[in-house]
């Protein structure tokens, strides 16, 4: 078997996010082979869900994801140093606003 046949027969890759118990945002939690995004969801419960712990799961196709390059860094982050006005320290949060 060449190494295009085994790449036609395997399955996408879908990048799996699940949302805990106790949080609104769903975090990375790995990545699974799935025919399509059903079966991927119940591999993702299966895989990554096994003690109750999530409530929701996201998956995406990885080849679906755009992502900007570690080397492209500097390039890439340089012009937010310019803009101090965005960091928190500016602003007051009230003590009665809680967590954000």
């Amino acid at each position: 078997m060449t190494s295009s046949d085994k790449t036609k027969r395997e399955w996408p890759l879908w990048e799996v996010f699940i949302r805990g118990q106790h949080g609104m945002n769903h975090r990375h939690v790995g990545s699974l082979h799935a025919a399509d995004a059903e079966m991927a969801i119940l591999n993702a419960r299966d895989v990554y869900t096994r003690r109750n712990e999530g409530v929701s799961i996201w998956v995406v196709p990885t080849a679906q994801i755009s992502a900007s390059s570690p080397s492209d860094k500097g390039p890439m982050y340089e012009p937010a140093q310019t803009k101090a006005y965005r960091h928190p320290t500016f602003f007051n949060i009230p003590d009665e606003v809680g967590a954000m």
